[in-house]
């Protein structure tokens, strides 16, 4: 008789409990391709709620931040940067609002230069604890140019630098923790479609970044486990930033910058549950779906089960 031998079990965590406040961001000021300013419609219209209902959560839909129509602003590229500039602004005091109350906030973009604001809300509300801020960055764009560096001068390729303290100088301030992320608190996952400037800071600050060869060669979960362990690590909470293009095209089309080899559906959720898991989650941004390029709202409801899996679906 072959003896069957059972792989380590992982620790069984109860869903989360409370409120997920939801806040839409319905901007595409940072992107040249128009579209996912209409990702929080698409997210609203699919399952989104009813899954986090039925994981007895109470979900509160805030609205959306205001965002000036594109063509009311002109050609003038100083006007379209005070204009995000004034959205992160109004977002970080959102989040900042909601993750001191102890709610979750789920900010639903909308291009990524939006995460500027959110992620700069949650530092200033844990630094208000005293404690830092964990990013984890699902992505395939590490999104670290500054105006500077940047080939497209698009804003959405820039939020994580202005996280870290460079750029705009604005954008850089929104949060009363200077910088609102610590290089050492970083952490990207499934990175494949990189600037040279961004090869360049990547290894001159150190960053921790793991590209879909390392997801290739050792596997999402010890991937994930590691990039937990890091955003964890002196932090009092890590906030997730998810593009929705980190899945692979071929199962989310509707996405701002669409780029193969992206990560599977199954990788996808096995992510989320391991940021569950971790019961270290504070926020969570949802970015760049484009309905424009989807197909029957496909990639939004794709997205609403895969934040389903981050706030505690699991299948047993």
């Amino acid at each position: 008789m072959n003896a069957t031998i059972a792989s380590p079990a992982r620790a069984v965590v109860k869903p989360w409990t409370g409120t997920v406040q939801l806040i839409g961001v319905p901007m595409d000021l940072g992107a040249s391709r128009r579209g996912v300013d209409m990702g929080p419609s698409a997210m609203r219209l699919s399952s989104l709620t009813a899954q986090l209902e039925r994981l007895g959560l109470t979900v509160e839909d805030a609205g959306n931040v205001p965002v000036p129509d594109r063509t009311s602003l002109g050609s003038d590229p100083r006007a379209v940067l005070d204009a995000i500039t004034a959205v992160c602004i109004d977002l970080a005091g959102r989040t900042a609002a909601a993750v001191r109350a102890g709610i979750r906030p789920l900010v639903l973009g909308g291009d990524h230069s939006l995460a500027a604001g959110s992620v700069a809300g949650t530092a200033t509300a844990l630094a208000e604890r005293g404690q830092r801020t964990g990013l984890i960055w699902l992505d395939a764009h590490a999104d670290l140019n500054t105006p500077q560096s940047s080939l497209s001068g698009n804003v959405h390729g820039m939020p994580v630098a202005h996280l870290l303290g460079f750029g705009h100088r604005r954008l850089r301030q929104l949060s009363t923790a200077t910088p609102a992320v610590s290089p050492e608190h970083l952490v990207y996952v499934g990175l494949r479609d990189l600037d040279d400037a961004e090869r360049a800071m990547i290894r001159e600050l150190g960053l921790h970044a793991y590209t879909m060869r390392d997801i290739d060669e050792r596997g999402l979960r010890a991937v994930m486990d590691e990039a937990v362990s890091i955003a964890t690590t002196g932090t009092g909470g890590v906030h997730v930033s998810c593009d929705a293009d980190w899945v692979d095209p071929a199962e989310a089309p509707g996405v701002g910058t669409p780029v193969r080899g992206g990560a599977t559906l199954r990788e996808a959720h096995l992510a989320m549950e391991i940021v569950h898991d971790s019961g270290a989650m504070v926020a969570m941004d949802l970015v760049e779906i484009n309905p424009i390029l989807d197909r029957q709202n496909q990639t939004a409801e794709l997205c609403a089960e895969l934040i389903a899996s981050a706030f505690g679906r699991r299948i047993l």
